[in-house]
């Protein structure tokens, strides 16, 4: 099943989307169309929200670092999501600004101290990222400090989150995004360094994870700054597709 998380009749709410993606299901059996609700990022108030870097080691090798002996987590504030289909404004000291389309894994049951091998049962299912950096204010090395990577409405996520069962396994997934339609990354979540098993694990080694909580994954390789106007999509295999456009901060 695939759920989202909207507005109707002024109440936030969660909701299904049928089979045919048509409508949305919501908690009291009501169905309401697309064009009924406002959609919002399926991210649940409270939850904190992990992201990791150079997690790939194509996208590593690409800005001139080696892939990480180990995870490299930063957290993320909830007022930089913006949902499926909306505007993520350019501030206007980014000129190096692109998008990373990352696989979202969302924590369904609390986990404590968990093994990598049972680690995917504490996961209620996936959703998608675009997790833009505005590069020009990294540090010496990979750190990516506030103004890099919690800029408001600058990590569109969505458009729902998909049970688990349905993605099957998190590893054997492709990803691609698109900036007006030509192709700028192309990548498989079989090339983390650090599998979603392994960071759920490592995570839960020191803290406790949440139902709700969010781990944003990393990215593959593809570099390209975006502009006012672009039209950018994030397509994550058996997951779904998630668009949005760039805007201009005032």
């Amino acid at each position: 099943m695939k759920h989202v998380r909207l507005i109707h009749a002024g109440r936030e709410q969660w909701g299904v989307v049928t089979a045919d993606e048509q409508a949305i299901a919501l908690a009291d059996g009501t169905a309401v169309g697309w064009s009924d609700i406002t959609l919002l990022p399926p991210v649940t108030p409270g939850a904190t929200i992990f992201a990791l870097g150079l997690n790939y080691a194509d996208h590593s090798v690409e800005l001139g670092f080696k892939p990480p002996s180990q995870p490299l987590v930063f957290l993320k504030g909830h007022n930089g999501f913006v949902a499926h289909n909306g505007v993520s404004p350019k501030p206007r000291d980014a000129d190096q600004m692109h998008p990373e389309c990352e696989l979202v894994a969302v924590i369904g049951r609390t986990a404590k101290r968990v093994s990598a091998a049972d680690a995917l049962d504490h996961v209620a299912g996936y959703t998608i990222a675009c997790d833009y950096a505005v590069r020009e204010f990294l540090e010496n090395y990979y750190r990516p400090n506030l103004r890099v990577k919690n800029r408001d409405a600058l990590t569109p996520l969505g458009p729902w989150v998909v049970d688990a069962a349905d993605v099957g396994d998190p590893q054997a997934l492709a990803l691609t995004t698109t900036v007006n339609g030509a192709t700028i990354q192309s990548g498989s979540t079989r090339d983390m360094v650090f599998p979603v098993a392994e960071l759920i694990a490592w995570l839960s080694s020191f803290m406790t994870l949440s139902p709700g909580d969010m781990i944003l994954t990393g990215t593959p390789h593809g570099v390209h700054f975006v502009s006012e106007d672009d039209a950018v999509i994030c397509e994550v295999e058996r997951v779904g597709r998630l668009a949005h456009r760039i805007g201009l901060k005032p």
